[in-house]
Protein backbone atom coordinates (compact mmCIF):
# COMPACT_ATOMS: atom_id res chain seq x y z
CA UNK A 1 0.00 0.00 0.00
CA UNK A 2 1.45 3.42 -0.94
CA UNK A 3 0.70 5.08 2.39
CA UNK A 4 1.07 4.14 6.02
CA UNK A 5 -1.57 4.36 8.70
CA UNK A 6 0.20 6.86 11.03
CA UNK A 7 -0.25 9.63 8.44
CA UNK A 8 -3.95 9.64 9.35
CA UNK A 9 -3.28 10.81 12.91
CA UNK A 10 -6.35 8.89 14.09
CA UNK A 11 -7.14 9.72 17.69
CA UNK A 12 -7.11 6.83 20.10
CA UNK A 13 -10.55 6.18 21.54
CA UNK A 14 -9.36 3.18 23.49
CA UNK A 15 -10.21 2.90 27.11
CA UNK A 16 -10.12 -0.61 28.48
CA UNK A 17 -13.21 -2.40 27.16
CA UNK A 18 -15.22 0.76 26.57
CA UNK A 19 -18.69 -0.08 25.30
CA UNK A 20 -19.71 1.62 22.06
CA UNK A 21 -23.05 0.10 21.06
CA UNK A 22 -25.34 -2.13 23.07
CA UNK A 23 -28.29 -4.08 21.69
CA UNK A 24 -30.62 -5.25 24.44
CA UNK A 25 -33.31 -7.86 23.77
CA UNK A 26 -34.15 -6.30 20.43
CA UNK A 27 -36.38 -7.59 17.66
CA UNK A 28 -36.34 -6.04 14.21
CA UNK A 29 -37.91 -6.52 10.82
CA UNK A 30 -40.10 -5.01 8.16
CA UNK A 31 -43.81 -4.42 8.70
CA UNK A 32 -45.13 -7.69 10.16
CA UNK A 33 -42.07 -9.74 9.15
CA UNK A 34 -39.84 -10.19 12.21
CA UNK A 35 -36.36 -10.95 10.86
CA UNK A 36 -34.37 -10.77 14.11
CA UNK A 37 -35.96 -11.88 17.35
CA UNK A 38 -34.85 -10.96 20.88
CA UNK A 39 -31.14 -10.46 20.14
CA UNK A 40 -28.51 -8.94 22.40
CA UNK A 41 -24.97 -7.85 21.55
CA UNK A 42 -22.42 -5.48 23.07
CA UNK A 43 -19.71 -3.92 20.88
CA UNK A 44 -16.59 -2.60 22.60
CA UNK A 45 -13.84 -0.35 21.34
CA UNK A 46 -11.28 -3.11 20.72
CA UNK A 47 -13.70 -5.61 19.17
CA UNK A 48 -13.15 -7.17 15.75
CA UNK A 49 -16.33 -9.15 15.11
CA UNK A 50 -17.06 -11.37 12.14
CA UNK A 51 -20.78 -11.66 11.34
CA UNK A 52 -21.74 -14.84 9.52
CA UNK A 53 -24.99 -16.57 8.65
CA UNK A 54 -27.16 -17.78 5.78
CA UNK A 55 -28.82 -15.54 3.20
CA UNK A 56 -32.06 -14.26 4.66
CA UNK A 57 -30.88 -14.86 8.21
CA UNK A 58 -30.75 -11.19 9.15
CA UNK A 59 -27.16 -10.00 8.69
CA UNK A 60 -28.17 -6.90 6.75
CA UNK A 61 -31.02 -6.25 9.18
CA UNK A 62 -28.50 -6.38 12.04
CA UNK A 63 -26.32 -3.78 10.31
CA UNK A 64 -29.31 -1.49 9.76
CA UNK A 65 -30.30 -1.90 13.40
CA UNK A 66 -26.83 -0.95 14.64
CA UNK A 67 -26.60 2.03 12.30
CA UNK A 68 -29.97 3.35 13.43
CA UNK A 69 -31.52 2.92 9.98
CA UNK A 70 -34.10 0.48 11.30
CA UNK A 71 -35.79 1.06 14.66
CA UNK A 72 -36.24 -2.00 16.88
CA UNK A 73 -39.73 -3.43 17.18
CA UNK A 74 -38.96 -4.16 20.80
CA UNK A 75 -35.91 -3.81 23.03
CA UNK A 76 -33.39 -1.03 22.47
CA UNK A 77 -30.13 -0.01 20.86
CA UNK A 78 -27.95 2.16 23.09
CA UNK A 79 -25.10 4.35 21.80
CA UNK A 80 -22.53 5.06 24.49
CA UNK A 81 -20.60 8.34 24.55
CA UNK A 82 -21.30 9.38 21.01
CA UNK A 83 -23.76 10.28 18.28
CA UNK A 84 -24.68 7.39 16.00
CA UNK A 85 -24.52 9.75 13.01
CA UNK A 86 -20.75 10.17 13.22
CA UNK A 87 -19.57 7.32 15.45
CA UNK A 88 -20.08 4.60 12.81
CA UNK A 89 -18.24 4.27 9.50
CA UNK A 90 -19.80 2.00 6.88
CA UNK A 91 -18.44 0.25 3.81
CA UNK A 92 -21.46 -0.91 1.76
CA UNK A 93 -21.60 -3.63 -0.85
CA UNK A 94 -20.25 -1.64 -3.78
CA UNK A 95 -22.09 -3.96 -6.18
CA UNK A 96 -25.25 -2.12 -5.14
CA UNK A 97 -23.82 1.33 -5.90
CA UNK A 98 -25.23 3.39 -8.77
CA UNK A 99 -22.14 3.78 -10.95
CA UNK A 100 -23.88 6.35 -13.14
CA UNK A 101 -24.09 8.84 -10.27
CA UNK A 102 -21.94 11.86 -11.22
CA UNK A 103 -19.43 11.92 -8.36
CA UNK A 104 -15.65 11.76 -8.41
CA UNK A 105 -13.41 9.58 -6.27
CA UNK A 106 -12.27 12.67 -4.37
CA UNK A 107 -15.88 13.64 -3.68
CA UNK A 108 -16.71 10.11 -2.50
CA UNK A 109 -13.95 10.22 0.10
CA UNK A 110 -14.83 13.74 1.24
CA UNK A 111 -18.49 12.79 1.62
CA UNK A 112 -17.50 10.76 4.66
CA UNK A 113 -17.19 14.07 6.52
CA UNK A 114 -20.75 15.21 5.82
CA UNK A 115 -22.12 14.04 9.16
CA UNK A 116 -19.51 16.16 10.91
CA UNK A 117 -19.57 19.20 8.61
CA UNK A 118 -23.34 19.50 8.37
CA UNK A 119 -24.06 22.17 5.76
CA UNK A 120 -20.58 23.69 5.92
CA UNK A 121 -18.28 23.37 2.96
CA UNK A 122 -14.99 21.48 2.97
CA UNK A 123 -11.96 23.49 4.06
CA UNK A 124 -8.31 23.04 3.18
CA UNK A 125 -7.70 20.69 6.11
CA UNK A 126 -10.57 18.46 4.95
CA UNK A 127 -9.18 18.32 1.42
CA UNK A 128 -5.67 17.54 2.66
CA UNK A 129 -7.08 14.76 4.79
CA UNK A 130 -8.92 13.32 1.80
CA UNK A 131 -5.64 13.28 -0.12
CA UNK A 132 -3.97 11.41 2.75
CA UNK A 133 -6.77 8.86 2.75
CA UNK A 134 -6.59 8.39 -1.03
CA UNK A 135 -2.83 7.91 -0.79
CA UNK A 136 -3.39 5.26 1.86
CA UNK A 137 -5.94 3.54 -0.40
CA UNK A 138 -3.66 3.76 -3.43
CA UNK A 139 -6.16 5.78 -5.49
CA UNK A 140 -4.62 9.27 -5.55
CA UNK A 141 -4.18 9.11 -9.33
CA UNK A 142 -7.91 8.39 -9.70
CA UNK A 143 -9.14 11.31 -7.57
CA UNK A 144 -10.65 13.24 -10.50
CA UNK A 145 -12.29 10.24 -12.16
CA UNK A 146 -15.98 9.51 -11.75
CA UNK A 147 -16.99 6.26 -10.09
CA UNK A 148 -18.34 5.06 -13.43
CA UNK A 149 -14.81 5.13 -14.87
CA UNK A 150 -13.09 2.95 -12.27
CA UNK A 151 -13.11 -0.75 -11.45
CA UNK A 152 -15.13 -2.37 -8.68
CA UNK A 153 -12.00 -2.88 -6.61
CA UNK A 154 -10.95 0.75 -7.03
CA UNK A 155 -14.43 1.92 -6.09
CA UNK A 156 -14.29 -0.21 -2.97
CA UNK A 157 -11.07 1.52 -1.95
CA UNK A 158 -12.77 4.87 -2.40
CA UNK A 159 -15.73 3.84 -0.27
CA UNK A 160 -13.45 2.46 2.42
CA UNK A 161 -11.69 5.83 2.44
CA UNK A 162 -15.07 7.51 2.90
CA UNK A 163 -15.85 5.16 5.80
CA UNK A 164 -12.71 5.97 7.81
CA UNK A 165 -12.07 9.64 7.03
CA UNK A 166 -14.29 10.79 9.94
CA UNK A 167 -12.38 8.61 12.45
CA UNK A 168 -15.39 6.53 13.53
CA UNK A 169 -15.45 4.51 16.73
CA UNK A 170 -16.98 1.55 14.88
CA UNK A 171 -16.28 0.51 11.29
CA UNK A 172 -18.80 -1.85 9.63
CA UNK A 173 -17.91 -3.62 6.39
CA UNK A 174 -20.61 -5.42 4.39
CA UNK A 175 -19.20 -8.27 2.29
CA UNK A 176 -15.87 -6.52 1.54
CA UNK A 177 -14.53 -9.48 -0.46
CA UNK A 178 -17.04 -8.91 -3.26
CA UNK A 179 -14.73 -6.73 -5.35
CA UNK A 180 -11.41 -7.10 -3.58
CA UNK A 181 -8.68 -7.81 -6.12
CA UNK A 182 -5.86 -10.13 -5.16
CA UNK A 183 -3.42 -7.27 -4.77
CA UNK A 184 -5.69 -5.35 -2.42
CA UNK A 185 -6.94 -8.27 -0.31
CA UNK A 186 -3.83 -8.60 1.83
CA UNK A 187 -3.52 -4.81 2.10
CA UNK A 188 -7.17 -4.51 3.12
CA UNK A 189 -6.90 -6.94 6.01
CA UNK A 190 -3.57 -5.50 7.11
CA UNK A 191 -5.13 -2.03 7.12
CA UNK A 192 -8.09 -3.32 9.13
CA UNK A 193 -5.68 -4.89 11.62
CA UNK A 194 -4.03 -1.50 12.11
CA UNK A 195 -7.33 0.35 12.30
CA UNK A 196 -8.52 -2.06 14.98
CA UNK A 197 -6.02 -0.45 17.37
CA UNK A 198 -8.10 2.73 17.08
CA UNK A 199 -11.65 1.56 16.39
CA UNK A 200 -13.91 -1.45 16.66
CA UNK A 201 -14.55 -3.38 13.46
CA UNK A 202 -17.51 -5.49 12.40
CA UNK A 203 -17.20 -7.39 9.14
CA UNK A 204 -20.15 -9.17 7.49
CA UNK A 205 -19.01 -11.96 5.22
CA UNK A 206 -19.87 -15.32 3.67
CA UNK A 207 -16.15 -16.10 3.46
CA UNK A 208 -15.82 -17.71 6.88
CA UNK A 209 -12.46 -19.26 6.07
CA UNK A 210 -10.90 -15.89 5.31
CA UNK A 211 -12.35 -13.72 8.06
CA UNK A 212 -11.63 -16.19 10.86
CA UNK A 213 -7.95 -15.58 10.17
CA UNK A 214 -8.41 -11.94 11.14
CA UNK A 215 -11.41 -11.41 13.42
CA UNK A 216 -11.31 -11.90 17.20
CA UNK A 217 -14.88 -13.10 17.74
CA UNK A 218 -17.84 -14.33 15.69
CA UNK A 219 -21.55 -13.57 15.71
CA UNK A 220 -23.73 -16.20 14.03
CA UNK A 221 -26.96 -14.65 12.76
CA UNK A 222 -29.94 -16.71 11.65
CA UNK A 223 -33.08 -14.98 12.93
CA UNK A 224 -31.43 -15.21 16.36
CA UNK A 225 -27.90 -14.13 17.26
CA UNK A 226 -25.30 -16.34 18.92
CA UNK A 227 -22.07 -14.65 19.97
CA UNK A 228 -18.97 -16.85 19.89
CA UNK A 229 -16.12 -15.29 21.93
CA UNK A 230 -13.35 -16.67 19.71
CA UNK A 231 -12.34 -16.77 16.05
CA UNK A 232 -12.05 -20.57 16.17
CA UNK A 233 -15.35 -22.19 15.32
CA UNK A 234 -16.27 -25.73 14.30
CA UNK A 235 -19.04 -27.17 12.19
CA UNK A 236 -20.61 -28.71 15.29
CA UNK A 237 -20.69 -25.31 16.98
CA UNK A 238 -22.33 -23.78 13.92
CA UNK A 239 -24.94 -26.52 14.06
CA UNK A 240 -25.56 -25.83 17.74
CA UNK A 241 -25.97 -22.13 16.92
CA UNK A 242 -28.47 -23.01 14.16
CA UNK A 243 -26.18 -21.29 11.69
CA UNK A 244 -26.37 -23.40 8.51
CA UNK A 245 -23.30 -22.23 6.64
CA UNK A 246 -20.36 -24.13 5.24
CA UNK A 247 -16.80 -24.27 6.47
CA UNK A 248 -14.20 -24.62 3.74
CA UNK A 249 -10.95 -26.30 4.70
CA UNK A 250 -7.77 -26.60 2.70
CA UNK A 251 -5.33 -29.47 2.42
CA UNK A 252 -3.58 -31.33 -0.36
CA UNK A 253 -6.98 -31.51 -2.01
CA UNK A 254 -9.23 -28.56 -1.12
CA UNK A 255 -12.65 -29.72 0.04
CA UNK A 256 -15.79 -28.39 1.58
CA UNK A 257 -17.43 -29.66 4.75
CA UNK A 258 -21.18 -29.16 4.70
CA UNK A 259 -23.50 -29.41 7.66
CA UNK A 260 -27.06 -30.56 7.23
CA UNK A 261 -29.47 -27.67 7.00
CA UNK A 262 -32.92 -26.74 5.77
CA UNK A 263 -33.81 -24.03 3.30
CA UNK A 264 -36.30 -21.31 4.15
CA UNK A 265 -37.67 -18.62 1.90
CA UNK A 266 -37.17 -15.18 3.45
CA UNK A 267 -37.76 -11.86 1.76
CA UNK A 268 -35.28 -9.90 3.82
CA UNK A 269 -31.75 -10.32 5.07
Amino acid sequence: MPGKLPVLHIKSYRLLMTEIVEIKNASAGYNADVVLRNISLSIHDSDYIGVIGPNGGGKTTLVKLIMGLLPPMQGEVIYHNGDKRNMIGYLPQVSKTDRSFPITVNEVVLSGLMSIKGGAGYNRKDKERALEIMELMGITALRKKSIGEISGGQMQRAFLGRAIISEPRLLILDEPNTFVDNKFEHDLYELLRQLNHKMAIMIVSHDVGTITSYVKTIACVNRNLHYHPSNIITQSQLTAYNCPIQLITHGDVPHTVLGEHHHHDHKHD
